[in-house]
């Protein structure tokens, strides 16, 4: 499998389980790992014939943006999910990171993995 990344994507969204954290926007870094075949773009070096990173990127942000969850679990699942419904990708690693959100630590974060790997 082939593995096509995006690394620090940037999104300001309302996330967050306190009352406080409902009135604000807050800066999530996301990191995104597309798994595919990449073997027609290799031959081809041709951009139809890979994934539209842009589009994902695109699409990512929109997700992250407009959305109001209260976990960063439910909004990385939410990414996955419609990720892989929406490229022709086979398996999906997102990586959410909401950094400053408990004293002494710089990141917090979580890893969701969806798809076949294989």
């Amino acid at each position: 499998m082939d593995i096509i990344y995006l690394k620090n994507l940037y999104v300001d969204t309302v996330i967050g389980v306190w009352e406080w954290e409902r009135r604000i926007r807050q800066r999530l870094i996301i990191d995104i790992e597309l798994g595919t075949d990449a073997s027609r773009a290799i031959e081809s070096d041709n951009i139809e014939d890979t994934v539209d990173y842009k589009a994902v990127s695109d699409r990512v942000v929109d997700i992250s943006s407009t959305s109001e969850f209260r976990l960063i679990e439910a909004l990385a699942g939410q990414i996955a999910q419609t990720v892989l419904e929406e490229f022709d990708i086979q398996w999906v690693r997102v990586c959410i990171n909401k950094q400053g959100v408990v004293r002494n630590v710089r990141d917090i974060g979580v890893v969701i993995e969806r798809g076949d790997s294989d």
